[in-house]
């Protein structure tokens, strides 16, 4: 039997800090993704305790202001390619702008110096990540997901998809297919 989950990482994200915090009884408030505001001081045992917990899920304490604004630009490009309820056909420059309150200019430069890479790249990554999410979990076809995904055609997002993962999407699907046959296969072997 095969289930089909879909995630909604904001709010998973937000269960694991209001969990942690308060594992660790800190009084907190939780201000947005990935922002917390602590309400008493951090001891130095506090912070590591904290930070050691946190790392277990991939969250880490960002301390720089230029890293707690890159950190920034990844979640809402994550939030803006993840979240089906942000309009299709806003561009992703003026979303980015709005919702930080930075011009794109601004952000761009910012999250290249830090990170050594474009906002554009980042963005291009994540719509890889969820088409391959969309292939291997839901009935879309190549299609559906290229419109979902706001592509100008199927052919750009399998050039993007080529380009970043070196395989086309059809490609990455039956690999994927294949390998899932193969460890079921192998599970009726064990069973018998």
């Amino acid at each position: 039997m095969k289930l089909f989950l879909k995630f909604d990482f904001n709010t998973i994200s937000k269960k694991i800090l209001e969990s942690k915090f308060n594992e660790l009884n800190l009084d907190h408030k939780i201000l947005g993704f990935g922002e917390v505001e602590l309400l008493k001081k951090l001891t130095p045992a506090q912070y590591l305790a904290l930070n050691e917990s946190l790392n277990d899920y991939g969250i880490e304490i960002i301390e720089s202001q230029k890293g707690i604004l890159v950190q920034k630009i990844k979640d809402v490009i994550i939030d803006m390619v993840f979240n089906e309820d942000i309009l299709v056909n806003v561009k992703s420059s003026v979303y980015l702008s709005k919702e930080l309150g930075h011009s794109y200019g601004y952000l761009s430069n910012l999250f290249s110096e830090v990170t050594y890479s474009s906002i554009e790249n980042f963005i291009i990554i994540q719509k890889i990540e969820y088409s391959k999410q969309l292939l291997l979990n839901t009935e879309l076809n190549l299609t559906e997901i290229a419109f979902k995904l706001n592509y100008s055609s199927v052919a750009h997002l399998s050039t993007q998809f080529k380009n970043t993962t070196g395989i086309t999407p059809s490609t990455f699907q039956r690999i994927i297919f294949k390998r899932r046959d193969i460890a079921q296969q192998k599970i009726n072997e064990l069973n018998k």
